[in-house]
């Protein structure tokens, strides 16, 4: 007979499992959008200069409104009509770029594609965090990170398949609302079958009920300069386009080959962060950050490397991050503590964003310099967070 502990941990595997079925679908959607959506602000009119700003400003909006979200989320406790909304906004809005005529349209769509993911994150992730204590808060964000990026993998491929047979932007699209469609209908079944997510997380843990001490704090400076140089890829697209260096089909199967990469990094991250701990970020951050010269300097074979590399940087942002606050923050203020990381974050990243946005028309090697720099200030802050938090 199984014990109540086996059956609590098949449990939360199985809500990791749907939720991570829901985050395939809709990273197929708006990941294969995004895959194509600095070409498309090209052709549509735009300069470097306005595709920086559009991508860091979006981020931006993804990011900062995850503070309203989370502290709405642990005030309501109403995370699941959270997340739902947040979904519905984030999905719908990719398959209506197929009817932009105009740059500032698609730039609209675009932001609110973002505002979308900024109002779910936060409640999905305090309701992941709940299965992190049965089988290990690493292996819950590395695994569901995996899901969301074979979702992120397919959804650019779909995009090049539809270039190939000559079908345009619009018509790419327009397809990725199929996968709209089934992330909301996933979605419906994993609230009719864990409404009550908290009910995973049993014991309460001792962390100090006050939230996010000195070390959240320090850890969030860190991670922000991490975020400030980190380019976005719509930026690293139109330089494959603007310099040629890869045609409009391999632009997508790139990025499609980053979100590949991350499916196999991102659980094995998770996996030896709950044996190793903090370190292995701190390693991540360190590898990652060569990414800009390979991709802004380099042939065919070089950007391919950059690409892989830019993937291992995402592959730990977006799995360990979340691991590590959830580990430092007590449950009933992790929606909050979710808000304010991403906001924090996500300034940075727009800054960055705008910045190496207008150091592209002036200078690619001041671009490339400026990456690597900042995201190396990150590492001594980093490494006192773990000496700190002993993990």
């Amino acid at each position: 007979m199984r014990s109540f502990s086996d059956l609590s941990e098949q449990s939360a595997f199985k809500f990791v499992i749907l939720l991570g079925i829901v985050s395939l679908f809709a990273d197929m959607t708006y990941e294969g959008a995004r895959s194509i959506t600095g070409p498309y602000l090209a052709i549509l009119g735009a300069n470097a200069a306005v595709v920086g700003f559009i991508a860091g400003f979006s981020e931006l909006i993804g990011y900062a409104m995850r503070l309203v979200s989370g502290l709405l989320a642990d005030k309501t406790g109403k995370y699941w009509t959270i997340t739902i909304i947040g979904y519905t906004c984030n999905v719908l809005a990719v398959p209506l770029l197929a009817l932009a005529g105009h740059w500032w349209v698609a730039a609209i769509l675009m932001i609110a594609e973002r505002l979308g993911k900024a109002i779910r994150v936060p409640s999905r992730d305090a309701m992941l965090s709940h299965a992190g204590q049965k089988i290990g808060m690493g292996w819950v964000f590395g695994l569901h990170e995996a899901l969301d990026q074979v979702g992120a993998m397919i959804g650019p491929l779909i995009v090049a398949v539809v270039l190939y047979f000559k079908g345009g932007y619009q018509q790419s699209f327009a397809i990725l609302l199929i996968p709209a469609l089934l992330t909301l209908a996933v979605l419906a079944f994993s609230r009719w079958v864990y409404p009550h997510p908290e009910a995973l997380e049993v014991e309460y843990n001792n962390l100090e009920t006050k939230g996010m001490n000195s070390s959240f704090w320090i850890y969030l400076v860190g991670a922000s300069f991490i975020a400030a140089g980190y380019a976005d890829f719509p930026l690293i697209a139109y330089h494959f386009q603007k310099k040629a260096v890869l045609s409009p089909i391999w632009i997508p199967v790139s990025y499609s080959i980053a979100m590949g990469v991350n499916v196999l990094t991102a659980p094995l991250f998770g996996y030896f962060y709950d044996r190793k701990g903090f370190a292995v970020l701190i390693v991540a951050t360190i590898i990652s950050c060569f990414f800009a010269p390979m991709v802004f300097f380099g042939n065919f074979i070089f950007i391919l490397i950059g690409v892989i590399l830019w993937s291992v940087g995402m592959g730990a942002h977006e799995s360990l991050m979340r691991a590590i606050v959830a580990n430092m923050v007590p449950k009933n203020k992790r929606g909050s503590a979710y808000g304010i990381f991403n906001m924090g974050f996500g300034v940075s990243w727009f800054l960055g964003s705008f910045l190496m946005g207008v150091l592209y028309d002036i200078s690619i090697p001041a671009l490339v310099i400026f990456s690597v720099v900042i995201q190396l200030f990150a590492v001594p802050l980093l490494w006192v967070v773990r000496k700190r938090v002993n993990c």
